[in-house]
């Protein structure tokens, strides 16, 4: 059976986990630590500077030869703008809006060398997160009766929040090569509403107001692997993918097919079946001098994987049309002294979105500059800090759905400051 086409999508890829690609509602969250923030996580799977790596590569545990951890926490402030909405076209516009939002991203890292071949590590962190908030009864400034509130069918508010939970493994091949793999764990968990558009609501629809209400969690399990290929002390590249599962969702689901009449139609009872995208990263690191090093990554994100969403009950809610994206980053590390260690980086990633665009999902290619330092306690213990600032594009947005309600057009801007705080020891 098919059901609401277009803003179902949107409401369930946006409010459960991981489909798209760090920020609002449609970014691939990259917080992974504060060190990785102040380089624009350039060189990222192969640098090896603290425990973190486990994230992004397994086969750089080999890499340490003692036991290592950190412990981080990455905020993220974005400030999404949407701008010259208006309902078909029309001359009445709809308030100007801003649904940015503050997230707290944490995470924890631990590696310990079993001995000169082999080490574990285990990791807690996430991948994907977003945060955005209409404000309520959006489109209700449109003194036309048949277009008030008609855009807050398309608004709304969009929370996810994920946690990736990992067990790596590495082993070292001879004193080149290192191999590394591990399992990961994966929760998420979304809330997502959209309202009905019509005030008052007609006097055939009972239940939920919403046209959308969603309340949903599920657990997925992946793996990665990874490799390390060091030329000597001062020269190193590392290649990486990451096989990411479909997730299922269970939880409270529902919504109208039709924003003006009918009763509220309950998912509920089944699990929506949503495919995640594969990853692969190549990193290269390059110690030129005893002061300088640069350092540049290559990451490839398989968005477009995500053709469809469909239910374990065979419901089909969307034929799905999204894009791979690509990430490029460079940068550099300058060791000041014994104290200091100074970074910075520039990373350019593209779009998720093709054809497809909504205001709930602003997204576009995007830049960060980055920069950060390490203040080196003692000789065992450090403290880092990232700071990125991430530049979106402006987007033309046309968004319409089979329910009923009437076609959007605005203009969205998505960009987001990222600070990052961690304390890296080693035993």
């Amino acid at each position: 059976m098919s059901v609401n086409k277009r803003f179902l999508t949107v409401s369930i890829a946006a409010a459960l986990v991981s489909s798209f690609n760090v920020q609002a509602a449609g970014f691939q969250l990259n917080s992974q630590s504060a060190t990785g923030l102040g380089r624009a996580f350039s060189g990222d799977a192969v640098i090896a500077d603290n425990a973190s790596v486990v994230a992004k590569n397994a086969a750089a545990m080999a890499l340490f030869d003692r036991p290592a951890m950190s412990l981080g926490l990455t905020v993220i402030d974005t400030d999404i703008k949407v701008k010259n909405t208006s309902i078909v076209a029309s001359p009445f516009k709809v308030d100007d809006a801003s649904i940015g939002g503050i997230s707290y991203v944490p995470n924890l890292y631990y590696i310990h060398p079993i001995n000169e071949k082999i080490a574990v590590g285990a990791s807690l962190y996430s991948n994907f997160g977003t945060l955005t908030e209409f404000p309520g009864g959006y489109g209700n400034n449109v003194q036309v009766p048949e277009l008030k509130g008609q855009a807050d069918i398309y608004g709304g508010t969009t929370e996810v929040k994920s946690l990736n939970l990992g067990l790596s493994a590495s082993y070292r091949l001879n004193k080149q090569l290192s191999l590394g793999a591990g399992i990961d764990v994966i929760y998420g968990s979304g809330k997502f509403t959209r309202g009905r558009g019509l005030s008052p609501l007609p006097s055939s629809v009972t239940g939920t107001s919403d046209f959308v209400d969603i309340d949903a969690d599920g657990f997925a399990l992946g793996f990665n692997l990874g490799s390390v290929f060091e030329v000597d002390d001062n020269n190193r590249f590392g290649l990486t993918y990451r096989f990411s599962p479909t997730l299922e969702a269970k939880g409270d689901m529902t919504y109208i097919p039709n924003a003006f009449i009918g009763k509220p139609y309950d998912l509920s009872g089944e699990k929506l079946k949503m495919p995640l995208p594969d990853m692969a990263e190549f990193s290269g690191f390059h110690k030129l001098n005893d002061k300088f090093a640069v350092h540049y990554s290559i990451q490839w994100i398989g968005w477009s994987s995500f053709d469809k969403l469909e239910t374990t009950g065979g419901t089909v809610i969307k034929d799905y049309e999204w894009q791979d994206g690509w990430h490029y980053a460079i940068g550099g590390t300058y060791y000041l002294n014994n104290d200091w260690t100074l970074r910075a980086g520039y990373m350019h990633d593209t779009s998720a979105q093709d054809q497809m665009t909504s205001i709930s999902v602003p997204d576009s290619d995007r830049n960060w500059i980055s920069g950060g330092f390490t203040y080196h306690l003692d000789s065992k213990s450090n403290i880092d800090f990232g700071l990125t600032y991430l530049m979106g594009k402006d987007v033309d947005v046309k968004e319409s759905q089979e329910n009923g309600s009437l076609p959007l057009t605005a203009t969205t801007r998505a960009n987001a400051w990222l600070y990052g705080i961690q304390y890296s020891r080693s035993f």
